[in-house]
């Protein structure tokens, strides 16, 4: 019975993917698993490509998820292809390190839903990712007030419960791994960070494209808080915050900090964030506030696990 399948979202993935592929092939598990490449209606030769890593990956296999654009859609045709008891979601534009499937099979062995650590440094110049703040990598996001979350391009989830919470949101342009991370926890399943699953992150080098996904990240990142407001997400957007940026911002350059072009792409990434997330405020009418986020505990009782919500004025209970 395969314990693990790997499921890879693309599209017009044919100058990455060789690389992608290549780091499978040096992939060694003692338990069976799997491979899937739901194909998102590549135009270019990714299938052609795919097919003749067949040859030397017979765990390989290509299924069709052309009916709905979007990576959500891919992710969950694959999925529902799996023979897999788990599941493992990567990008096909990145690298996994050797050893990333064993590290992802054993982990979901222990645990039902698990998250990888990224790297930068290898596939990106040094200035890219210093403009990022990534010289470290990062892993589970624990620090967030509401849940933690984990980008979908190192993710794992027992099959089982993908299939309960009906996958990723396929309506959703962007944040759809964050929302499927808090729907998952919001069901009582905790997030567990898995440091020896490590995936190579390629990012976007050149700023047009930068900017054009950080102002779209802002946008939709207001539609996510709004779908989960209902639900105990403490206040995350706050109306100082367009006072304050262009006050730094001037400051900043008064003082010669911005000199050059890491400075300038950090800069610019944070206006086109606040950029989309302004109009997202106004689009799907978002009222800003003005305290500080809460602080969101879990606590168990009685088989029943109760969500307390902390700020400075008022504490709310979910269950």
């Amino acid at each position: 019975m395969v314990k693990l399948s790997v499921v890879i979202p693309c599209y017009n993935a044919a100058d990455t993917i060789c690389e992608q592929l290549d780091a499978f092939v040096n992939q060694d598990w003692s338990e069976p698993w799997e491979i899937i490449v739901a194909d998102n209606g590549s135009t270019d030769a990714t299938i052609d490509i795919v097919e003749q890593y067949q040859e030397i990956l017979p765990n390989l296999r290509i299924v069709d998820a052309s009916k709905k654009k979007g990576p959500s859609h891919a992710r969950n045709v694959g999925a529902n292809a799996a023979k897999g008891e788990a599941l493992a979601f990567c990008d096909a534009d990145d690298v996994v390190e050797p050893g990333w499937v064993a590290a992802m099979g054993i982990a979901l062995s222990r645990y039902d839903f698990v998250g990888g650590w990224d790297k930068y440094l290898k596939l990106n110049k040094a200035w890219l990712v210093k403009s990022y703040q990534k010289e470290n990598g990062d892993g589970v996001a624990f620090h967030h007030p509401y849940f933690p979350y984990k980008g979908a391009g190192n993710l794992g989830i027992k099959r089982s419960i993908h299939q309960s919470i009906g996958g990723f949101d396929e309506n959703m342009e962007f944040h759809e791994d964050c929302d499927y991370c808090w729907r998952i926890q919001l069901t009582g399943v905790k997030l567990h960070e898995e440091a020896n699953a490590i995936i190579q992150i390629r990012l976007r080098p050149d700023i047009r494209s930068v900017m054009r996904r950080e102002y779209r990240w802002g946008f939709y990142e207001v539609l996510l808080y709004k779908r989960h407001q209902p639900f105990g997400l403490p206040q995350m957007v706050y109306a100082t915050t367009w006072i304050k940026t262009p006050i730094k911002f001037c400051l900043h350059l008064l003082l010669l900090k911005i000199r050059d072009r890491t400075t300038l792409n950090s800069w610019l990434k944070e206006f086109a964030y606040l950029s989309g997330l302004f109009r997202g405020c106004i689009r799907f009418r978002y009222l800003p506030g003005f305290n500080h986020p809460g602080t969101l505990k879990q606590k168990k009782k009685n088989n029943q696990i109760k969500y307390i919500i902390q700020n400075q004025k008022q504490q709310r209970m979910i269950t």
